[in-house]
């Protein structure tokens, strides 16, 4: 099954769909801050910008990525981790901004997640054809707490799959302003991003932004 969200409108404004049991997508959740995260993303990126990390197996992401919060998430040879420190400056990541933190809370309390405090934010560029390979978010210590993924820009196909690698994936149409908040026994479900298609009547052109919080303390 897809979900098929070509219209975000007033009206479809926070709409929840389940995906899973712990996991729902809550439409046009983001939409009326939507101006003021991409405004946000844009200092954070002038202190922190974008770069394309390299996996454990020696591959360039065809994601850019930056951090912001206490923790940031790298990636090496040697794999992945959380670090305070952006390897790249030596300097802390930018503090999570207010507007981010507050969505973040809003949308796990709308999806039964009371009480959520993020530490940590990896925001995601996609440009045409980037993607995310099926993987899951096993690195924070606190199983308990949920996954926040908020999308700006142009659209882009979800996957959302189960426990395995290899259990069924549900593709989910992901458009500007949709949030999607997974925790409790979909906490460590697999999820990727299909290849970016190019899409240029977004309000960022042909890119999507991804805003991804986690608590990783």
């Amino acid at each position: 099954m897809t979900f098929d969200l070509f219209a975000n409108t007033k009206e479809a404004a926070d709409a929840s769909l389940p995906l899973a049991p712990g996991a729902v997508l809550l439409r046009g959740h983001a939409l009326a801050d939507a101006a003021q995260l991409v405004g946000d993303v844009e200092q954070l990126v002038a202190q922190a910008p974008f770069r394309h990390l390299v996996t454990p197996g020696g591959f360039r992401m065809s994601v850019a990525i930056t951090n912001c919060g206490e923790l940031g998430c790298v990636s090496g040879r040697s794999g992945y981790r959380y670090d305070r420190i952006d390897p790249e400056s030596g300097l802390p990541w930018p503090p999570l901004p207010t507007a981010f933190g507050r969505l973040a809370a809003l949308a796990a309390a709308a999806a039964g997640y009371e009480g959520f405090v993020p530490d940590a934010c990896l925001i995601n560029r996609y440009e045409p054809g980037a993607k995310l390979s099926l993987h899951r978010d096993a690195g924070e210590p606190d199983g308990k707490q949920p996954i926040v993924s908020v999308s700006l820009g142009a659209p882009a196909t979800f996957l959302f799959g189960g426990a395995k690698r290899t259990d069924k994936v549900t593709p989910v149409a992901l458009l500007h302003g949709d949030v999607v908040v997974w925790g409790g026994p979909a906490r460590r479900h697999f999820h990727g991003v299909l290849p970016l298609k190019r899409e240029a009547r977004s309000l960022l052109g042909d890119r999507r932004i991804n805003l991804t919080f986690r608590k990783a303390t």
